[in-house]
């Protein structure tokens, strides 16, 4: 008979943190790469900010990173974690095991993420300038490896109650939502992240259906306030204004 092996603490010092176009966890992505036209950087703190310690990188397009959920409530370590939880992609109903989702309620919190890697900043300490990322500002990263396409990419592997991603909404801009972009230096790129992130509506999934509320999501430095719209073709998402945050 084999013994439970005893349990043991470790400790884990974040090596960076992220900046990104995302000040708030409300409507970020569910997946990385579903908005391309996000922007992130992941800028590393001493000691482990040494140009040393990234040579080699920038012959990688794509990175994995470790992560944790700060954002989310502390589970408590094992007697604190929840072992079923509500996966938004069935609609925030149906129950599944913990370790058979991506769900940010976990009990050590950790996460993974793919993202691109842009450019390798070595000029003054260490930034890693990302895209397609899908991470709040303010997130620790614990760790960083090099994405290897031939042996992680597996087209064939079955996927779960996720076996494609989510179909995308049509989103259209009030003209005065559209003259407040048209007014930014960044007005083109901020005006194709808004239109990434909500055709994937970020609306908590017992929200959705025919309704007259007004929601708000940060990106960047500004507050895009959006509705939903019932149409004979569906459901459309309209950018009511976009005022500073």
């Amino acid at each position: 008979m084999t013994e439970t092996p005893p349990h043991h603490a470790f400790t884990l010092s974040p090596i960076g943190f992220i900046e990104s176009d995302y000040p708030d966890k409300f409507g970020i992505p569910r997946q990385p790469g579903l908005a391309p036209a996000a922007r992130a950087s992941l800028i590393l703190v001493p000691p482990f900010d040494d140009p040393l310690a990234v040579r080699g990188l920038e012959d990688f397009s794509h990175l994995w990173l470790t992560f944790l959920f700060h954002l989310s409530p502390e589970q408590g370590g094992a007697e604190g974690w929840t072992p079923l939880v509500r996966p938004p992609r069935l609609g925030g109903n149906a129950k599944v095991g913990v370790f058979a989702s991506r769900s940010t309620h976990r009990p050590n919190r950790l996460g993974l993420s793919l993202v691109e890697l842009v450019e390798v900043d070595t000029r003054r300490g260490v930034r890693l300038i990302l895209g397609g990322a899908d991470l709040v500002s303010g997130t620790p990263v614990i760790d960083i490896k090099p994405y290897l396409p031939w042996a992680e990419a597996r087209p064939d592997a079955r996927a779960g109650f996720a076996p494609k991603a989510p179909p995308l909404l049509s989103v259209a801009f009030s003209t005065g939502a559209a003259a407040t972009l048209a007014e930014r230096p960044d007005g083109d790129s901020l005006g194709e992240l808004v239109t990434q992130v909500l055709a994937q509506d970020p609306r908590p999934a017992y929200h959705r259906g025919a309704e007259t509320r007004i929601y708000g999501v940060r990106l960047r430095d500004v507050d895009v306030r959006f509705q939903a719209i019932a149409t004979d073709e569906g459901t459309r998402i309209e950018v009511v204004e976009i005022v500073a945050a």
